[in-house]
């Protein structure tokens, strides 16, 4: 599993998470965009991997409240708890 880098690149963005993960890991960002979130993925580097808007399954988050980045999550699909409820993150 990698580790989280011992600094983060500068232009990852704050609210950033990092996702260890086997063989590499990534940096997630989430923002939100009218009545969709933007999430960007990034490398351990900092080199932007893919960015896009994804539809939630359902109602209840709050980019406002602790969440955490988990399994599974890529440029298509990200997995987000907050609260001890999984929301599921699908690129349009």
């Amino acid at each position: 599993m990698i580790l989280k880098p011992i600094e983060t690149p500068q232009n990852i963005p704050s609210n950033s998470q990092w996702l260890a993960g086997i063989g590499a890991g990534s940096w997630f960002c989430i923002i939100k965009e009218s009545s969709l979130f933007k999430i960007s993925r990034f490398s351990k580097l900092g080199a932007l991997e893919c960015s896009g808007l994804f539809e939630i399954d359902k109602l209840g988050f709050s980019l406002e409240e602790e969440y955490t980045f988990t399994y599974l999550s890529h440029c298509q699909l990200c997995t987000i708890i907050q609260k001890n409820k999984t929301y599921i993150f699908k690129s349009l």
